[in-house]
């Protein structure tokens, strides 16, 4: 006859034909077979409890439960779920439960979260203060960045960018951290969460791949920018510059930007260090190399515990922040010296001829020389042919540009 712990298969067996037997008696609660089925029966639990597997709890079922006990219908459910239609599809086990709709259904019916999270993981009901269904997950998907099929997008929305942005830790944290201490440089209305994404890509990458030795304080300086600007002169320079870096400790990530971003490109202070993104928006030699001037300043100087991110369009002006004011100012240093500018026919004769002569004696791509004038003089429609067109991007044609 058992009176303790179950420790056995047998045991338990043996419990169990006692319990059947005793039921089926149905003695009263207070005799002595009714107490010692309740033992039989609190016994028998704690030992399935520790050696049978747990079965998930049904979704649905519970919420038909608490349909039941409280006497609603399908129609008093709707401010939980948005419509009549999505409920009809969750309580016909068409459509699965959102985060939205369980974090509903468990403050406003007061629904065990782990019946309606089943497999789930529970920290993914913590209060995140983001609206996840404003991230662009079909252009996410769309680029790779994200694996889902079309219902995944409707109804597991913010699990997908929660383990898009898990390998830069808590998301809550970092996206937080990264709005709060970030700076964007535009003329245009900017998509926050696109440009959440687009940044949370480029860490992601260069993660994935990082630098052989951590980035050293200092050692962006204006020598070691104008040895990398003579990279230029190669039709692989943007290539080589980006290796160079890397030795340095600096990931320079291509990745094209997001609709509604209008990013050149951005200086970011990743979780290993800091990280150069360049959208290669205008795909012209110039561009590239300006951006990635600019780019380094910041990374150089204005990175830090205030703004752990510069994200620049650079058709827009500096406006008053000082920091953007000086990244155009060293950027434009690094490329071409002041002195050596003014001094330059080229300043003034607008000539193909000129801009070489300044390139070859800088030892740099004539294009940035090109773009410089074009910068200055406000004429764009000058010197056309030298400034690069089309020749940045086949450079990297590992990238699936759009």
């Amino acid at each position: 006859m058992i009176t303790k712990v179950i420790r056995s298969r047998d045991e338990y067996e043996a419990a169990l034909s006692e319990i059947e037997r005793l039921v089926d008696r149905d003695p009263e609660p207070d005799t002595g077979e009714g107490e010692r089925l309740d033992l039989l029966t609190v016994l028998a639990r704690d030992y399935e409890s520790r050696t049978l597997p747990s079965i998930a709890p049904d979704p649905v079922e519970a919420i038909r439960f608490r349909m039941e006990q409280q006497g609603l219908r399908q129609r008093d459910l709707v401010p939980y779920f948005g419509s009549k239609s999505k409920v009809s599809e969750v309580l016909a086990g068409k459509r699965p439960l959102t985060l939205g709709m369980v974090r509903a259904l468990h403050t406003g019916l007061g629904i065990p979260a782990e019946a309606l999270l089943a497999q789930r993981d529970p920290a993914l009901l913590e209060p995140a203060g983001f609206d996840w269904e404003r991230f662009p997950l079909a252009e996410m998907v769309s680029r790779g960045w994200i694996t889902a099929t079309a219902r995944d997008i409707k109804s597991k929305g913010e699990e997908l960018v929660r383990q898009f942005l898990a390998p830069l830790g808590k998301p809550e944290a970092a996206l937080a951290l990264y709005r709060r201490t970030g700076y964007v440089r535009s003329g245009r209305h900017i998509d926050q969460y696109a440009l959440t994404a687009w940044t949370a890509q480029v860490l992601r990458r260069a993660e994935a791949a990082p630098a052989p030795a951590p980035y050293k304080q200092g050692t962006i300086t204006l020598e070691l920018m104008r040895e990398v600007a003579r990279l230029s002169w190669s039709e692989q320079g943007p290539r080589l510059a980006q290796e160079f870096l890397l030795r340095v400790g600096i990931p320079v990530i291509i990745e094209p930007h997001i609709p509604r971003t209008h990013l050149d490109g951005a200086a970011i202070q990743g979780p290993s260090g800091p990280v150069i993104g360049v959208t290669v928006r205008h795909d012209r030699i110039d561009n590239f190399w300006y951006c990635l001037m600019h780019e380094l300043v910041h990374v150089g100087k204005h990175l830090g515990a205030d703004c752990r991110r510069f994200c620049d369009d650079l058709d827009a002006e500096p406006g008053e922040d000082v920091r953007e004011q000086e990244a155009d100012e060293i950027a434009g240093e690094a490329l071409i010296p002041k002195q050596e500018w003014n001094s330059s026919p080229a300043r003034s004769l607008h000539s193909s001829d000129a801009v070489q002569d300044l390139a070859d004696r800088l030892r740099i791509h004539p294009a940035i020389v090109a773009g410089r004038i074009r910068h200055e003089s406000r004429r764009f429609q000058v010197l056309s042919g030298l400034v690069g067109h089309g020749e940045v991007r086949r450079v990297f044609s590992d990238i699936e540009w759009r």
